[in-house]
């Protein structure tokens, strides 16, 4: 079949490994030197991968290839150890590690200042639509300056719910709409909120999850609280006719 994947430039490649815990599948392998696709069934042509690259030897094209299996690139990972394979010697990276985290408070600490994240990764673009922790979640998808302006980020936003983070200024908003659409195409989710700040540039997250939904075709309710420089915040619920 003819559909997106990710393509290795070995010329740029110089085998550091650095992407290979980027993908969550278990897709990407050190062989002979070089970052290889181990089968194309593994990879699901979403690019979490691309930023890991520090010489941008990674892209995504479109070409023929065989349909991406879920259940195969996870038995795969599940071989080998129940997370994709790290690069031997290159110290391996934690960040796309799904994880589920019991919150816990450390000795002397009140309960009301205890964390209240519930699994990693955080980052949109590294979290896989098919991590368990997606499974009838309420999201909460984030501006990624919003924590840092909201005094009550854990106590009143983030209990409770899966928190999606990133920039749709600078980061690459396709990349997220298609992210996002694939994870509420594959998970039966509860409700969204996006949290996003007063500041234009960070508007664009309502944009990404309105288009996101609009692909996936969920019908899925949402609002957006929008967030001051001062930490006031303000609500609004997202009619379903933008879907």
């Amino acid at each position: 079949m003819l559909r997106k994947i990710i393509e290795i430039n070995e010329d740029l490649c110089t085998g550091c490994g650095l992407c290979i815990p980027g993908c969550a599948e278990g897709a990407l392998a050190i062989i002979d030197g070089k970052a290889r696709i181990v089968r194309d069934m593994y990879c699901d042509g979403l690019g979490a991968c691309i930023g890991h690259c520090p010489e941008g030897a990674l892209t995504i094209v479109e070409r023929e290839a065989e349909a991406f299996d879920e259940a195969a690139a996870m038995e795969y990972v599940r071989r080998m150890g129940g997370v994709a394979p790290a690069h031997p010697g290159a110290g391996g990276c934690p960040s796309a590690q799904v994880q589920t985290i019991t919150p816990c408070a450390q000795a002397n600490v009140p309960a009301s200042q205890a964390g209240t994240l519930s699994h990693w990764p955080v980052q949109i673009r590294l979290v896989p639509p098919h991590a368990p922790f997606l499974h009838n979640a309420r999201l909460l998808i984030v501006g990624d300056c919003c924590p840092v302006a909201t005094p009550a980020f854990h106590s009143e936003f983030l209990p409770g719910r899966v928190v999606l983070v990133g920039c749709p200024k600078f980061d690459d908003a396709p990349s997220y709409v298609e992210r996002l659409a694939a994870i509420f195409q594959h998970n039966p989710i509860a409700d969204i909120t996006v949290l996003e700040m007063e500041v234009p540039c960070c508007a664009g997250m309502s944009r990404i999850v309105s288009q996101a939904l609009r692909t996936s075709g969920a019908d899925i309710p949402w609002r957006t609280v929008v967030v001051g420089r001062d930490g006031s915040t303000s609500e609004r619920v997202q009619e379903k006719t933008l879907l």
